[in-house]
């Protein structure tokens, strides 16, 4: 098991307190939009959602990235490395969840980093909605490749009954 952010939307009340303590600690002011937590309101439930990056084990920033500028930090967050980011941004464009930021203050690609393992967006949510925890890791995969895994199964077993048949026809 292992440490990763937990965000319960449930909780969520927009207050944004999250966004404010990740731009302070990311980059010493308190601007949201320089923020790498976001809250997203959901206006036709009147609910919010906090997100960020996931930390995904098959991390598709670090194959994307031409020169190895993501690497994985003591706290097993994927971090963006400054001093060798080109800023090419390819990284951003390769997150499926769109949680790698182009800053253009420095011309780098940023991300959570989980504030080398000590979350401020953790610790400033006043109703608990993120949470820093020791998480199973989710096959949230498992379902659906099930399925694709015993589809491409039965496609190959009928290929094979195919040749089978002939090869026996003279």
């Amino acid at each position: 098991m292992a440490k990763q952010l937990r965000i319960i939307p449930d909780k969520c009340t927009g207050c944004m307190q999250c966004e404010l303590a990740c731009s302070w600690v990311q980059t010493g002011t308190f601007r949201p939009a320089r923020s790498l937590i976001r809250v997203h309101l959901f206006d036709d439930q009147a609910s919010y959602a906090p997100y960020t990056c996931f930390q995904c084990d098959e991390a598709w920033c670090m194959t994307a990235c031409p020169v190895n500028a993501i690497t994985i930090s003591p706290a097993a967050a994927k971090v963006v490395v400054p001093d060798l980011c080109v800023g090419c941004g390819l990284c951003t464009v390769a997150c499926p969840f769109g949680t790698v930021f182009f800053s253009p203050e420095i011309s780098k690609a940023v991300k959570c980093d989980l504030c080398a393992g000590d979350p401020a967006c953790a610790h400033a949510c006043p109703t608990g909605a993120i949470e820093y925890a020791e998480v199973a890791t989710a096959d949230w995969l498992g379902p659906w490749a099930e399925n694709l895994n015993r589809t491409h199964a039965e496609i190959e077993s009928g290929k094979a009954q195919a040749a089978a048949g002939r090869e026996v026809q003279p």
